[in-house]
C-alpha cells in the first residue's frame, strides 16, 4: 500500500504573514491504538515541529461508534451522568449519559461493546443494557435521545433493548440470538408508550440492513466471534424476529431493510421499530461540533483514521470531514494507519492526498508507538503542505 502523491506542488496559495496556514486537524480514532483526541494531539504536535507559526486547531470527530459520547460531551461542554446497566452477558457496566439541555446522548458500545465481559459469547450477548440506558435518559427528563450505534459484540436485533424498555414476548428477549430461536410474538407497544413524546435518533456508523448478505450477522458476525454456522443461525433467528415484531408481509418488514437497521447487530432495527430516525452518526457529531463553520475558516483540513479504505465512504467520519472540505473548496488530506484507496476514488471523496503510517515506519513500529509515529508522519506531511 502506498499513499497517493499530492496533485500539485507547493503549499496552499494566497497566504501571507507569519501564520502561513490555518490548519484544521479533525481525525477520528485510530481503532485499538489512539482515541480521536489523542490522534489529533499527535498530528498537531508533529505539524508544529515543522511549522511552528501555522495556526493549528484540533477538532476530534467520531461516527456513532466508540468515542461518540466523549467527542460530543467535549464539543458541547455538556455534563455527564453515569448509570450502571447490564453488560452484554450480564456484568454490571457504567454508561455515561451526556446531558445537553433536553437532549441526552449515549453510546451503545459502553453497554454492549468489546472488552466489557471476560468471555466472548456472541450467541448469548444482549443489548439489554442499551435499553436500560435509554430508560435512564428518559428518566432524566430527556425530550430527545441520541443513541450512537457501533462497536457492539451483539447480534440480537435489538431484542434486549426492546425488552428493557418494556416489550414482552414468548421468548427471553434478554439472552441473545440463541434465546430468540422460535420467537412468534413480540409486543412492542409498552416500549413505544415509554418513549411517547421523546424524539429518538439512532446515530449509525454503518448503512447495512438487518438481514441477508450485507446484513448484521453475515457482514459483522465473524468480527464478533461467530463461526459460519452461528452466522447462518443468527441471520435466520433475526428473520424470525422481524416477523414477530413487524408482521410477515413485505410492507410490514420494510423497516428491516432501512440503511442502518443492521448497525450494532440490529440495534438500528429495534430503534426504528420504536419510531427512531436512523441517521449517519458522523453527521450528528459534525453538526454538534459546528464543523462546517470551522472548515470555512481553515486553509487546510487534515483528517485521519486507522484504516482509510473503501468502508470510509459508508458513513465514516473521514468521509464526512472531506465532504465538508469539498463543499467549502478547502483542500483535505488524510493521515491513516493504512491507506487502501486509489487516487481516483480518493479524489471522488474530496481528498487531495492520503499518507500511510505503516508505509512510513512499518506495522510493528506503528503499533509500538502510535502517537509518536503519527507525529512523525504529520511532521513529514507538513513539509509539503506548509511553508514551515
Amino acid at each position: 500500500m502506498r499513499a497517493a502523491r499530492r496533485r500539485r506542488e507547493g503549499p496552499p496559495g494566497g497566504l501571507n504573514g507569519p501564520a502561513d496556514v490555518r490548519v484544521l486537524v479533525a481525525p477520528d480514532k485510530f481503532a485499538g491504538t489512539l482515541s480521536a483526541a489523542e490522534a489529533a494531539a499527535a498530528i498537531a504536535e508533529g505539524w508544529r515541529r515543522h511549522a511552528p507559526h501555522d495556526d493549528v486547531r484540533c477538532v476530534p470527530v467520531a461516527d456513532g461508534g466508540p468515542g461518540f459520547a466523549t467527542v460530543v460531551a467535549e464539543a458541547l461542554g455538556a455534563r455527564q451522568e453515569v448509570v450502571t446497566v447490564r453488560g452484554p452477558l450480564g456484568t454490571p457496566v457504567p454508561v455515561g449519559l451526556v446531558v445537553a439541555g433536553e437532549t441526552v446522548y449515549l453510546e451503545s458500545s459502553q453497554a454492549c461493546g468489546h472488552g466489557l465481559e471476560p468471555a466472548v459469547e456472541p450467541m448469548r450477548a444482549s443489548t439489554s443494557g442499551v435499553g436500560e440506558a435509554v430508560r435512564a435518559a428518559v428518566g432524566l427528563g430527556a425530550r430527545r435521545v441520541v443513541v450512537g450505534l457501533g462497536g457492539s459484540v451483539t447480534t440480537d436485533g435489538g431484542a434486549g433493548l426492546l425488552g428493557a424498555l418494556g416489550a414482552t414476548a414468548d421468548v427471553d428477549l434478554a439472552a441473545g440470538p440463541d434465546a430468540l430461536d422460535g420467537v412468534r410474538r413480540v409486543d412492542v407497544e409498552p416500549a413505544r408508550r415509554l418513549l411517547d413524546g421523546v424524539e429518538v435518533v439512532a446515530a449509525t456508523d454503518v448503512r447495512a440492513p438487518l438481514l441477508g448478505m450485507f446484513g448484521a450477522a453475515r457482514v459483522f458476525g465473524p468480527q464478533k466471534g461467530m463461526d459460519d454456522e452461528q452466522v447462518w443461525r443468527a441471520d435466520r433467528v433475526l428473520d424470525g424476529l422481524v416477523d414477530a415484531v413487524c408482521g410477515t408481509s413485505p410492507s410490514e418488514r420494510r423497516v428491516a431493510e432501512e440503511p442502518g437497521a443492521g448497525a450494532a447487530g440490529g440495534l438500528g432495527f429495534a430503534l426504528a421499530v420504536l419510531g427512531a430516525r436512523l441517521v449517519p452518526g458522523t453527521q450528528v457529531v459534525l453538526d454538534a461540533l459546528g464543523l462546517d463553520g470551522r472548515v470555512a475558516e481553515a486553509d487546510l483540513v487534515v483528517t485521519g483514521e486507522g484504516a482509510y479504505d473503501h468502508t470510509s465512504r459508508t458513513g465514516k467520519s473521514v468521509f464526512g470531514v472531506a465532504d465538508s472540505a469539498m463543499r467549502h473548496a478547502r483542500p483535505c488530506i488524510v493521515l491513516a494507519g493504512r491507506v487502501d484507496v486509489g487516487a481516483r476514488e480518493m479524489r471522488a471523496m474530496g481528498v487531495e492526498s492520503a499518507y500511510s503510517l505503516v508505509d512510513l515506519v512499518g506495522e510493528d513500529a506503528a503499533l509500538a508507538d502510535p502517537a509518536g509515529r503519527l507525529a512523525e508522519l504529520a511532521e513529514r506531511v507538513a513539509r509539503t503542505w506548509s511553508r514551515g
